[in-house]
């Protein structure tokens, strides 16, 4: 998985990806336990569950889905609402277990909201 990073991206963006990679290497999701990965910006929080073998995103939610739109954002709340939707969408799936991929970034704050709220819906990981 090697990918270039541009010459003008944040020493800061530069870690993360970094990190996201080592992290990449040894996580992977499969069928039975598709992979949980978050991705934050600014604005909005973004989570999908992937089956890795046919490289295809199973179930997605975000801060910018037209049925959560206004109701939170890139905030602890925010990240609370996400974690509970896509854990009650994976249910409606039948997905029940997932490898949880913090993409690089720290479980702290925003991303631990997501996984605990995940958790208390009723995924494992």
């Amino acid at each position: 998985m090697a990918t270039k990073i541009r010459k003008n991206t944040s020493e800061k963006k530069v870690i993360r990806f970094k990190r996201k990679m080592r992290i990449r290497s040894v996580l992977s999701g499969s069928q039975e336990r598709p992979r949980l990965v978050v991705f934050r910006s600014n604005k909005n929080i973004y989570a999908q569950i992937i089956d890795d073998v046919k490289a295809h995103t199973i179930v997605s939610a975000s801060t910018n889905d037209k049925d959560l739109q206004g109701k939170g954002s890139a905030n602890l709340e925010g990240a609370k609402l996400i974690g509970a939707t896509i854990a009650k969408r994976a249910l409606e799936k039948k997905i029940t277990q997932v490898v949880f991929d913090r993409a690089g970034y720290i479980y702290h704050g925003k991303i631990k909201a997501l996984a605990d709220a995940a958790r208390e819906a009723g995924l494992k990981f």
